[in-house]
Order: C-alpha cells, then structure tokens, then sequence
C-alpha cells in the first residue's frame, strides 16, 4: 500500500476570513447585498409623548368687545346716551355719569335708531319719515345737517365696511349705498314685508336679517347682494344676533309662543329652537364678558338673562309696577344695561349684577334705539352697537 497524502492545515489567517465570511452571510437576511450598499443602525423607539397640545380656543366675535377694550380713535370721547325719541322728533343726550339729561335738539320725523358709523367717527339719528341720516359729532354731542337717505328705519355696515346697508322697511328693500358718500348703489329686494334687524357671520359674507310683518328670516350673500336663503319662524322675528361661537343666530320674536327667541342654523336656514322669555321679545344684547345675552321683552316689562353655553334663561329682571324695555346696550364696563322705556317716556338702567333697576330717567314721547356711546369694539356693524 503507499502512504497516505496528509491534507494541509489551514493556515490561522484564512480560518479566521472564512468564519467572518459565514457570519456575514448569517446575518444578511438572505438579501442580496453588496459592497457598495449602505448600513443601516437600528435604534430603539422613543417612549410615547405624555403631553397634549391644547386645542386652540372656540372662536368668539366679541373677544375684542371686552370691557374697556375701547379703539383707540374713540379714547378722548365723552360717554354720552343719545335717546331717539319717535313721537317727539327729538334726540335726548344723557350724561352716564350723572343720570342727567343735558341736551335734547331736534332731528327728522320718527327717529328710530341712533347708529355708530363703521369708522366710530359718527352717529346717525335714522329718521324714518324724515327720509334722511342726521349726523352727530360724538365728541361736541352736536347734530349736522341731515343726508337725504331714503326710507332709513335703521342702518348696517358690512363687516369689511365697503357698504352702508340702509334697511328701508316699507320698501320691502336693503338700500346698499357708499358709506362716505351715501351715493345709493344698489338695492337688495326682499320678498318678505318688514325687513328691520340683522346681523352677520363671523366671516363676514353674509347676512342674517329679520323681516318683521312677515315671520321670515333672509339669508343674504354679500359678495353677490343677493338673497341666498330664508326660513319662516312665524310670528314678528326682530332684533338678531349672532352667537359667540358663531355657529348660530339669535332672533328676538314679539309674539310667538308668548315671546322669545328663535335659534337660526345659518347654513340650513333652519330653526333649530325657541326659547321662551317673555311677551313681546325685543331686543338682543351679549354681556360684556360675551357669556350671556339679555333680551328685552316690551310687553312683560321685563329682561330675560340667557345663557350663551347652554341657551338656558338663568335669570330674570322685573320692572316694579311695569315698563316697556325696548332697544339699548350695555356699558362700557359692563356693569350696566341701559334701555329705552317705548311706552312709557323713559330710559330704564339696569345693575347687570343684580338685576335690579338703579335708575329711571325720563325723556321725550316713544323713545326707541337708544345708544351708548362709545363701546368696546375697533368697528360698528351698525344698529345701536353691534361691535367687533
């Protein structure tokens, strides 16, 4: 037999590349791969987050209402109460400080409403019959010559202030004028009688407006000026407001189901509710920190305290002996609510804390849109203080 041939041993440099050549392979996964590919590192996950980002606050179109949150142009301007009064074609101008009446000068027939321009540089008396604006100058207190505007019952502003919105309610129309000329530029037709009161999204394009004689409610666009939608309520819809959030609108209603307020989805034109307040709701005004709204009801003689969160009424104020609470506003402070007696020839004050009646005042005959003025706000969407 011949010897057997001994095979060679490896030599310890080339054990040591084969066994990394296996673990190389052992650990690709089976891919294939190849010098030029990248590596990768892995890395734990990161524990999950135990904070949360707040969600950003309700939207709320009085937030620059506040108290004392006055615009700078309206600083210097003495506060001062312009009562309309209708029956006397007069304006009464009180003193808030003092509860005294300390000028009274005459105006166009049926002054309605007492309206802050867009700019708060000027108050217009709305003379109904008088077809015409008389001017007043809030510093001095005095009126101007009147501006021939036809059929002004009362008078808005859109929200970007391109137009003035005379709501000529006989005519069954929306006059849309120039605000610093008054030139008329068109008119809106309203198919329903007693168009009076409105209000506008918190957007600005449209407008939401009560027509009186017929228990509608309109929905106007404002790019286009044209009727959109409508919903019938029944009733006397009047006065309108928006709510904070503005997801609805409020509408004050004389006679239906004894008097209270209608709750409008706008983008429906639908009525979602009605609360009931008092006989002869009438007018709508927020509080001053934006949580309530109270509403005049003429004929109970009293004003209905609602609630914004929950549409709930939660209070109550009584006039002793009766009264006729009609239009007005709410103090710079908020600690007051002034509002015109209608019938009864006074300007009733109301403690917003209380709710008790801390001051009768009279005035002339059918005194109606009262003012105060100035209010928290930068611009006037017209009416008796409708602020933004």
């Amino acid at each position: 037999m011949g010897r057997m041939r001994r095979l060679p041993v490896p030599l310890p440099g080339l054990v040591l590349a084969l066994l990394l050549l296996v673990a190389a392979a052992s650990c690709g996964g089976g891919d294939d791969t190849t010098a030029d590919s990248p590596t990768t590192t892995a890395t734990a996950a990161p524990p999950p987050s135990t904070t949360t980002t707040a969600p950003p606050p309700p939207a709320d179109v009085y937030a620059g209402t506040r108290a004392g949150m006055l615009a700078d142009s309206v600083r210097d301007v003495p506060s001062r109460v312009y009562v309309p009064n209708g029956h006397s074609n007069t304006v009464t101008v009180i003193d808030p400080a003092t509860f005294q009446v300390i000028d009274v000068f005459p105006v166009g027939d049926l002054p309605q409403h007492v309206v802050p321009s867009y700019d708060l540089s000027t108050l217009y008396v709305n003379n109904n019959l008088g077809n015409s604006l008389t001017p007043i100058d809030p510093r001095t207190g005095r009126p101007g010559a009147p501006i021939p505007v036809d059929d002004p019952y009362n008078l808005y502003f859109s929200p970007d202030g391109k137009y003035a919105l005379v709501m000529a309610e006989r005519e069954k129309r929306i006059d849309v004028r120039d605000p610093s000329t008054w030139a008329l530029i068109t008119s809106i037709s309203v198919p329903y009688a007693g168009v009076n009161h409105a209000d506008f999204t918190a957007d600005g394009m449209t407008m939401i407006a009560s027509c009186e004689f017929s228990g509608w409610v309109v929905r106007i666009d404002l790019p286009t000026l044209a009727v959109t939608g409508q919903v019938e309520v029944g009733g006397e819809p009047i006065d309108v407001r928006i709510a904070p959030d503005g997801a609805v609108f409020y509408v004050a209603n004389h006679v239906k189901n004894g008097g209270g307020v209608s709750v409008i989805d706008p983008a429906t034109m639908t009525e979602a509710a009605f609360i009931p307040t008092g006989a002869g709701a009438h007018g709508l005004y927020p509080s001053r920190d934006g949580t309530q709204l109270y509403v005049t009801n003429r004929k109970a003689g009293s004003v209905t305290v609602l609630d914004f969160a929950t549409r709930a009424p939660v209070a109550t104020w009584t006039i002793p002996g009766g009264g006729s609470p009609d239009m007005g506003g709410v103090s710079t402070d908020g600690t007051q609510f002034w509002v015109s007696g209608r019938y009864n020839d006074v300007v009733y004050v109301f403690d917003t804390a209380t709710g008790t009646l801390a001051h009768t005042i009279p005035v002339e005959h059918g005194p109606h849109g009262l003012a105060i003025f100035p209010q928290p706000g930068k611009i006037s969407l017209g009416h008796t203080g409708n602020y933004r």
